[in-house]
C-alpha cells in the first residue's frame, strides 16, 4: 500500500524544563517498546559498506528529506546552505537512522561480528516492519530527515550516520565512532520496535555503566539519562503516545548494557524506539506522515531542551 511521506508544515523547536519533561512522562499512560534487535543502529567498522561512496549507491527506499537537502553522511551536515543563527548555533547533533534499507540485500555482511567493547555482536540487522511491509529503516530515515530540518532551523550543525547512501550499514561500532569523532553534543538513534501485538508505546534506551575492552560509558551515563528523560517527556506530550507498556515500567526509559552503539559512545547518546511496528494501532501512527512530524518535533524539543539546559 502507498504511504504518505509528504512533509507537513513544521514549527521551530521549543524546549521544556527537565521537570516539565519528566512530568509529561509521569502523567501519561503506558505503552511502547524496543527489543534486542534495536542494536542494529549502533556503530560500525569502516570496513563493511564504508567504500559505498566509490560505488553506485542503491536508490533509497525511504522518503525524501522534507528539507530537500539531499544526501548526508557522517562527514557532512544536512545542507550546504549557511545555517541560521539560533539557540543551537555552535552545537553539533548526530542523528543515527536505525538500520539501512539496503541491509536486507547484504545479510552476509551485516551478520559479521564486530567488537562492542564487552563482547562481539552482529554488524547490523535488517530491522523490523509493519505487517504490510513498511520497513523500520524507511521509517527511521524519514523521521531523521524531519528532525534534521528542525534542528538546522535552530542553528545546529547536524550529521547523519548514513542516508541510505551506501550499500549497507554502517555497522554498530562505526555508528558510535561517527558521533565520537564529530564530538557531538548529543546523538540520537532513531528506531521502531518489533514486539508482540498489544505491546504499545515508545521508550528511550539509555546507556548502562559499562567498562570493558573499548567500552567505557562512565562519563556519559548521567548526561545521556538527562537527554533521554527530556526526549521521553516531550515525546509523550507532543505525539500523544504513551510510554511503553512492556519495557521500562511505564516510565518510557530503559537502561541497557548490550547495545554496541551505546557501549562504544563517548558522547551523550540514546536510542529512541518510537513505537511497535507489529501492533496495528501503533503501526497506524508510525505510517502516518503527520504523526512522524510530531515524533520529529518531540525529538527536536527534547534535544534542544537538553542542550540549552
Amino acid at each position: 500500500m502507498p504511504y504518505d511521506d509528504s512533509p507537513p508544515p513544521t514549527r521551530r523547536a521549543r524546549p521544556l524544563s527537565v521537570a516539565a519533561a519528566l512530568a509529561a512522562v509521569c502523567l501519561t499512560a503506558a505503552g511502547c517498546g524496543g527489543g534486542p534487535e534495536a542494536d542494529g543502529a549502533g556503530a560500525a567498522s569502516p570496513r563493511p559498506g564504508a567504500d559505498a561512496a566509490s560505488r553506485a549507491a542503491p536508490t533509497p527506499s525511504g522518503p525524501a528529506s522534507p528539507s530537500g537537502s539531499g544526501s548526508d553522511s557522517g562527514s557532512g551536515s544536512g545542507s550546504a546552505k549557511p545555517l541560521p543563527k539560533g539557540p543551537l548555533t555552535g552545537r553539533t547533533v548526530v542523528i543515527d537512522p536505525g538500520h539501512n534499507p539496503g541491509n536486507r540485500d547484504h545479510t552476509r555482511e551485516i551478520n559479521e561480528k564486530v567488537d562492542i567493547g564487552t563482547g562481539r555482536k552482529e554488524c547490523d540487522t535488517t530491522g523490523t516492519s509493519t505487517d504490510d511491509g513498511y520497513a523500520e529503516a524507511r521509517f527511521a530515515l524519514d523521521v531523521s530527515h524531519r528532525l534534521r530540518t528542525l534542528l538546522e532551523a535552530e542553528g545546529a550543525l547536524v550529521r547523519l550516520t548514513h542516508d541510505a547512501d551506501r550499500p549497507f550499514g554502517p555497522c554498530i561500532d562505526e555508528r558510535a565512532r561517527i558521533g565520537n569523532e564529530a564530538k557531538a553534543d548529543a546523538v540520537v538513534s532513531v528506531h521502531a520496535d518489533g514486539s508482540a501485538v498489544g505491546n504499545r508505546g515508545f521508550h528511550v534506551i539509555l546507556p548502562a555503566g559499562v567498562k570493558g575492552g573499548g567500552a567505557d560509558t562512565s562519563k556519559i551515563v548521567k548526561s545521556s539519562a538527562d537527554l533521554g528523560a527530556r526526549i521521553a517527556g516531550h515525546f509523550a506530550r507532543t505525539t500523544g503516545s504513551a510510554p511503553s507498556n512492556y519495557v521500562g515500567g511505564n516510565t518510557g526509559l530503559d537502561t541497557r548494557n548490550d547495545l554496541g552503539g551505546l557501549n562504544l559512545s563517548t558522547v551523550p547518546k540514546v536510542f529512541v524506539e518510537c513505537g511497535n511496528m507489529r501492533d496495528p494501532k501503533d503501526a497506524a501512527l508510525l505510517t502516518s506522515a503527520s504523526w512522524r512530524q510530531k515524533a520529529a518535533q518531540a525529538l527536536a524539543d527534547g534535544i534542544t531542551g537538553y542542550l540549552k539546559g
